[in-house]
Parts: C-alpha cells; structure tokens; sequence
C-alpha cells in the first residue's frame, strides 16, 4: 500500500517499557523493557504488508533478543500485514481473542469495506483494501476467556468489539496504560490528507471497516470507564493526560456525531 504519513518509522517510548512504533498509516507497539531481558518483550500487532524487515529492524535495535510472543487486537490486514514473516523469523506464538480465530484459521473473511460512508480518499480507497481472512493454522492460539494474557502478567485485555467481532484492547491497571487498537482512534482515519499529517483528533474506529456500530458505542464506553491516562491506538499520535480524558469524555458524549457515519450498509436505521 503507498499511503505513508509523516510518522512512518519514528518510533517513541511513552512508557520506559511501552514503546510505539508507526508502519506507514498503523501503529505496532513493543511491550517490554530492554533492560529486563529476564521478562522479555511482546510485539502488538503485526503492521501493514510487506513491513516485516522494518519492524524486525526497530525491534533489533531496541532488544537484542527476540519476542516471546506476538499479540493481536485484530486481524484486518493493516494488523496482521507481516505476521507470517514475523512469525517465521522469530518462531513465536501468536495470541487473539477466540472470536478473532476464524479470521485467523482461514476460516473466514472479513466484511468488505463500505466506501459509502460519508469520509475522504481514503475511503474512496478502501474498496481496495483486502478483506481476506488469513491462515495462521495452529501457530494462533485463543486467549483465556478471562481477561488474562498469558505472556504480560501485568495486563489485561478488554474485549472491545464492533470493528470485528473479536476485537480486544490492551489495560494495564497500575498506570493507566491503554492500546486501544482500532475501538477508537486518534485521527479522521477516511481523510487522506489528516491520516498523512497525523493530525490528532478523536474520531472512532475506521468507517469504513466497522460492521456493528451498537458494540463499538459500547466498547468506546467501556474503554473510558478504565480512566486510562495514556491510549496508544491503531491509527494517530498517542493521547494522554486531560487531553485524553477530555476527549474520550466528548466522544462517549457525541458518539453519533463524531464517530457513525451518516450512511453505509452497516449502519443501523
């Protein structure tokens, strides 16, 4: 895919141990801290296609040892767009949420995007876009149906679907630290021009992907009754602090206005 915004490739650690790394339009992140090799380190997400050798890059220049597993919120393709690369080079397990699974098992394919929803270029685009499932065979394993994640002790996931089905966010409690995914975002993700510039603003998850608007509503929803004092989404700049609270606050308020389209044929009449 050509889009590429201006964050490509410039990696930051918002947490000594939580570090974000922008593919092109979508963001991975590296849980773990350098220093403590004893606890090792899990990649989230799987970024866009044909973005394996950058991401082993950034990873190798942070860690130099492998990850012990590989985390995803979803499987649409600009999450999982290296993930067979990834995983045949490090030879680790990947981790989803049971009702994720037949994406991952080739099994099934997503809905296709809906370019009617009201939005920009790049929902224009999306039509473009792949929506098949992939075939991680026994290489994915489901996650425990209580909330735990075998491989960060620390953490929790939210199940938070609406973009897909078996959607899920990452929380730590101790210090409020969030990875949302795609259950909202931090920039207009349908405009060409606000997905390059990143310019932040909260929005909910893509249009033009999302099949139940009810379940994102109330995942959003969810997700703000953790008070998180940092959100690392799928898409846009990292929010933190009042400005995150704020704005989570407006979107839970004004979830119709800012985040439903006003047409799309998965929009509920």
């Amino acid at each position: 895919m050509p889009l590429t915004s201006v964050a490509n490739g410039e990696g930051l650690a918002y947490r000594p141990d939580v570090f974000c790394y922008p593919v092109q339009i979508v963001n991975v992140c590296f849980i773990g801290d350098p220093k403590q090799k004893d606890k090792g380190w899990v990649l989230v997400d799987a970024g866009m296609p044909r973005s394996a050798k950058k991401i082993i890059k950034a990873a190798d220049e942070r860690f130099d040892f492998p990850p012990t597993a590989i985390i995803l919120t979803h499987g649409h393709f600009d999450h999982v767009g290296a993930i067979i690369e990834l995983i045949e080079h490090w030879n680790v397990p990947v981790y989803a949420h049971e009702l994720e699974m037949p994406y991952l098992t080739g099994l099934s394919d997503y809905p296709p995007a809906d370019p009617t929803v009201n939005g920009g270029l790049v929902t224009e685009m999306s039509p473009f876009f792949p929506h098949d499932g992939i075939n991680l065979d026994d290489r994915v394993i489901a996650l425990p149906a209580d909330g735990t994640i075998p491989v960060l002790p620390e953490w929790e996931y939210i199940h938070t679907p609406g973009h897909t089905r078996g959607h899920i966010s990452l929380f730590r409690k101790d210090d409020g630290t969030l990875i949302a995914g795609d259950a909202f975002v931090t920039v207009k993700q349908e405009s060409l021009y606000k997905v390059m510039m990143q310019e932040q603003e909260i929005s909910g998850p893509p249009k033009y992907f999302t099949t139940d608007w009810v379940l994102a509503e109330r995942s959003v929803k969810k997700l703000a009754s953790l008070q998180p004092t940092l959100a690392i989404t799928g898409h846009g700049e990292p929010m933190f602090g009042e400005s995150l609270k704020s704005n989570l606050k407006l979107l839970c308020k004004k979830f119709h206005e800012i985040a439903v389209p006003e047409q799309g044929r998965y929009v509920p009449h």
